[in-house]
């Protein structure tokens, strides 16, 4: 009896997800599904300058035995024409590299957006490049840039460049998603890893599950850039070829260069991201010479209700009066936020407070049980912060 064949491993490394909002339309809990019944054991999500999805990913991928790779498509800035930016697949490798990641992308949101596009400069890669593998981008990379302007040396210049970025960690992109001009470049991407002696990987970029969904992806493109869909003359940037393959297809598709199969796998084992979730994660508070959190907040706590007194009692006989239940009172509070380890949550709502009350930005607490929580806390803790008891004066 003739056993069945053993399908090709295969790791889609490219999946924009709706999370990309204007090119993608695939649903996690779907795309997680439909890995796990192709019997892929991996699979990264890569949308557009974004992480919005990765906590449910992980979750949903973890939950259905597929093994979760982070990962985002990223806008590089070209400084020649900065209406044609290049692109690159970044994926995340270890913890160092997902913190460079949001690092970089918060960057690249506050300091360096261009027509609504938000993008990385290539000497923020330099310094945030450790836990992090490139891919280069396929024909939107530098790379592609460069052999669809018939200039190979350049593109042999760009890869050399990103290889001495990520040592050990830079791939030349291969695709065949369906696309006039996708085997040129195949072509000559192979030329230049042979040249600059770089692995290749195959990715596919999907933007959707099923082929059938094309229409309705399109229709989602369209709404992004405010286009009609039956206008003729509209640019076509994706295909229907653009769904979750099967290993067995994108075998097809690379029959002729397996390594470029093989390695998806590997990028897949170097990949290993673990998060802890379901703990609060709070920012380091800044505080004088180091000093504890809990001690930061009693100071603060007792320079503030030091200028309350002073305000409530104007006789200081009356005031010395009331010190010691009003101290005792404040102690109590304290110990009982720093107790449950929410310290820094007070000094950071705080910090929020004075600033917004230093820029005449109206600022108070919303709902009943937020009025009810800032009275005791505002008010017992004492975090005055210059002006932070203002909110709650009435306590009085």
């Amino acid at each position: 009896m003739s056993e069945s064949p053993v399908p090709v491993p295969f790791v889609h490394l490219r999946v924009h997800t709706e999370m990309s909002v204007s090119d993608g339309i695939v649903r996690i809990p779907d795309l997680v599904a439909r890995v796990a019944e192709l019997g892929q054991p991996a699979v990264a999500i890569s949308d557009l300058s974004n992480l919005f999805g990765l906590i449910r990913f992980y979750t949903k991928a973890r939950s259905k035995g597929v093994k979760p790779i982070a990962g985002c498509d990223v806008w590089i800035t070209n400084e020649a024409d900065r209406d044609q930016p290049h692109r690159m697949l970044l994926l995340v490798r270890s913890h160092a590299g997902y913190l460079n990641l949001c690092e970089l992308l918060t960057q690249a949101y506050l300091t360096n957006q261009h027509r609504g596009r938000a993008e990385l400069r290539r000497e923020w890669l330099q310094e945030r490049a450790e836990g992090l593998i490139a891919l280069s981008g396929g024909r939107h990379g530098d790379v592609g840039a460069c052999l669809a302007a018939g200039n190979r040396a350049a593109a042999e210049a760009s890869a050399r460049h990103w290889a001495q970025v990520f040592p050990g960690a830079y791939y030349v992109e291969l695709q065949r998603g369906g696309m006039e001009g996708d085997e040129a470049y195949v072509r000559g991407a192979v030329a230049v890893a042979q040249a600059t002696g770089l692995p290749v990987v195959a990715t596919h970029p999907v933007q959707f599950l099923d082929r059938s969904e094309f229409r309705a992806h399109e229709a989602r493109v369209c709404i992004a850039e405010g286009e009609l869909l039956a206008n003729p003359r509209r640019v076509r940037r994706f295909s229907e070829e653009q769904y979750l393959m099967s290993s067995d297809e994108m075998a097809e598709r690379f029959a002729d260069i397996p390594s470029a199969l093989a390695n998806t796998v590997e990028i897949a084992r170097r990949c290993n991201l673990t998060l802890e979730l379901g703990k609060p994660r709070l920012p380091d508070f800044p505080t004088p010479d180091g000093m504890p959190l809990s001690d930061y907040l009693i100071q603060l706590s007792e320079e503030g209700l030091a200028t309350r007194m002073e305000q409530l009692f104007k006789d200081p006989a009356e005031r010395e009066a009331n010190r010691e239940a009003y101290y005792a009172r404040l102690h109590l509070e304290c110990n009982t936020i720093i107790n449950m380890g929410f310290p820094g949550y007070f000094l950071i709502v705080a910090d929020f407070i004075n600033w917004a009350k230093n820029n005449g930005v109206p600022v108070g607490p919303a709902g009943v049980r937020a009025q009810a929580r800032w009275w005791r806390s505002a008010w017992a803790s004492r975090i005055w912060i210059r002006s932070a008891m203002t909110c709650c004066s009435s306590a009085s």
